[in-house]
C-alpha cells in the first residue's frame, strides 16, 4: 500500500511526509471513516490545521475519500477502497452525523453492478466503481 501511496503523491507532484504517513497509518486502522478530530485524538501529535491540509491533498491525489454527512457538521474520512482492498458501504445518521461501514450481500452487489452495465450501455458512461450511503438514524437517534 505504501508504495501506491508515494505513487499517487508524486504524481500529483508530491510526497510521503512524515505527517501524511501518521495521518494514513491512523486511517489504516480505523474500523470506519473518521472526522478530523477523531484522527487528531487517535495521534495527538497531529495539529489540525495539518490534519485538514493534507486530507485536503490526499483526496485531491486519490489516497482518501472523503464521506459527506447529512448533519452537514464534520465529514469523515477514510483510504480509498482500491488500496484497503475492502468494498464496502456507509450508513449515514442524519441526526448525528456518525458514519459506520457495511458490506452488501452477493446479490446486492450483482444487482448493482448489472444496473450500472445497463447505464453504461444506455449512457455511454464509463462506470468506475460505485458507492451506497443508506441515510437515516442511528439506533441512538431513532
Amino acid at each position: 500500500m505504501r508504495e501506491r501511496i508515494v505513487g499517487r503523491l508524486a504524481r500529483g507532484d508530491q510526497r510521503l511526509t512524515s505527517s501524511r504517513e501518521a495521518l494514513v497509518a491512523v486511517l489504516a486502522v480505523s474500523d470506519r471513516p473518521l472526522t478530523i478530530p477523531e484522527i487528531g485524538a487517535a495521534d495527538g501529535g497531529l495539529a489540525v490545521s495539518s490534519i485538514y491540509r493534507n486530507l485536503t491533498m490526499l483526496e485531491e491525489v486519490g489516497v482518501v475519500h472523503r464521506v459527506v454527512t447529512a448533519s452537514g457538521d464534520f465529514a469523515h474520512y477514510e483510504l480509498t477502497e482500491d488500496l484497503t482492498e475492502h468494498h464496502h458501504h456507509h450508513l449515514v445518521c442524519s441526526g448525528c452525523g456518525s458514519v459506520e461501514d457495511f458490506e452488501a450481500s452477493s446479490q446486492l452487489e450483482d444487482s448493482v453492478r448489472d444496473a450500472a452495465r445497463r447505464i453504461a450501455r444506455r449512457s455511454g458512461f464509463r462506470i468506475d466503481r460505485h458507492l451506497i450511503d443508506l441515510i437515516g438514524l442511528c439506533p441512538n437517534c431513532a
